[in-house]
C-alpha cells in the first residue's frame, strides 16, 4: 500500500529536554490514523515538525512523497492543517476567512466561491457567514478553522486535538465530519488525549514521553494488552482448577464473577459451557466486554521498562 506518511528516527530536542524520541511511523493513504496519548507526549511537537512549522533535530519526514522541512511549499498545498488553538483573523468574518485563505492557495474565484458555499454548508456555517470570527462561539471557531483546513480540498487532513474544549456533541459531529471525508478519500491524522473517540480510527499510534510505545487498530492493541479478547463469567463453583489465564475475580454473594482471556473469541467461546461443564461449574452468564483504549494505554505503559 502507498503512505501519506513516512517518518524514520524523528527526534526533537529542547536543550537536554527530549520532546520526541526517534519515533518511527508510517501512515497509509486513505486511512484514519491516530496519535494518542496524554498532554505532553509529543503529539503536537510531531505534528508541527509534519507541517514544516518546526525543524527536527534529526530523523526524516516524507508527506505524499515530499521530504519536509526540502519541499514544504510543495508538500503543503495538499495539506490541510488544523492547530490546536484558533489562529486565524478575528477581526474577518467567517467568509472573509475561507476566501483570504483560499486565495493563499492560489484557487481561482469562481471555484474558491464554490468551495465555501459547500464548507458552510457541510459545517454547518452558513447563516454565520458574516458573523466576525472574534465574536463566534469556540465551537463555531473549531467548525471554521476545519472549513479553512479544507479549502483547497487537501489530500491529507492533520488535525492537531479538533475537539479539545468542545461539547460532547460537537465532538460527535466533528467525527462524523471526519468519517465523511475519509470516505470521499481524505487520509487523516489526528492527534487526541480522549481515549474513548480514538475508537474512530482505522488504527492508532500510542505516544508517551516521546516515544511510540505501541501501534495498531483499536483491537488489535486490546488483544496486545491483555493476550486475547476479554470475556466476564458469572458463575457459582470453584475456579481454583479452572484452565483459563483469569484477570480477575471478585463475590457478589454466592455468584462469582470471573474476568478472563480467551485466544480468540470466535472460537473458543462456545467450548466454554463444556468447559466448566466438566469442572462441575454452573455457569449464569457470560458475556465478552469491551476494553476502553484508556485501559489499553495504563496497561502498555505499565509494562514498558
Amino acid at each position: 500500500m502507498e503512505y501519506a506518511i513516512e517518518i524514520s528516527g524523528l527526534t526533537k530536542k529542547f536543550g537536554d529536554f527530549i520532546a520526541v524520541d526517534h519515533l518511527d511511523l508510517k501512515v497509509y493513504k486513505g486511512e484514519i490514523f491516530g496519535l494518542l496519548g496524554p498532554n505532553g507526549a509529543g503529539k503536537t511537537t510531531t505534528i508541527r515538525m509534519l507541517c514544516g512549522l518546526m525543524a527536527p533535530t534529526e530523523g526524516s519526514i516524507k508527506i505524499l512523497g515530499y521530504n519536509i522541512p526540502e519541499q514544504r511549499n510543495e508538500a503543503i498545498r495538499k495539506i490541510g492543517y488544523m492547530a490546536q488553538r484558533f489562529s486565524l483573523y478575528e477581526d474577518l468574518t467567517v467568509y472573509e476567512n475561507m476566501e483570504f485563505y483560499g486565495k493563499l492557495y492560489g484557487l481561482k474565484e469562481s471555484l474558491l466561491r464554490e468551495r465555501i458555499l459547500k464548507l458552510l454548508d457541510f459545517l454547518e456555517l452558513s447563516e454565520f457567514k458574516d458573523r466576525l470570527a472574534g465574536k463566534l462561539s469556540g465551537g463555531m471557531k473549531q467548525r471554521l478553522a476545519l472549513g479553512v483546513a479544507l479549502i483547497h480540498n487537501p489530500s491529507l487532513l492533520i488535525l492537531d486535538e479538533p475537539t479539545a474544549g468542545v461539547d460532547p456533541s460537537l465532538r460527535r459531529a466533528f467525527w462524523n465530519y471526519f468519517r465523511s471525508l475519509n470516505k470521499e478519500g481524505t487520509t487523516i491524522l489526528v492527534t487526541t488525549h480522549y481515549m474513548d473517540e480514538a475508537e474512530n480510527c482505522d488504527r492508532i499510534g500510542l505516544m508517551s514521553k516521546g516515544k511510540l510505545i505501541a501501534i495498531g487498530s483499536p483491537r488489535e492493541l486490546k488483544r496486545k494488552a491483555f493476550g486475547g479478547d476479554v470475556i466476564e463469567l458469572k458463575i457459582k463453583g470453584d475456579i481454583n482448577s479452572l484452565p483459563l489465564k483469569i484477570l480477575e475475580t471478585r463475590k457478589e454473594n454466592d455468584i462469582t464473577i470471573v474476568r478472563a482471556v480467551l485466544n480468540d473469541i470466535s472460537k473458543e467461546l462456545p467450548n466454554i459451557f463444556n468447559l466448566l461443564d466438566s469442572y462441575n461449574i454452573k455457569l449464569i452468564s457470560v458475556e465478552p466486554i469491551n476494553i476502553s483504549l484508556e485501559e489499553v494505554f495504563i496497561k502498555l505503559l505499565g509494562e514498558i521498562p
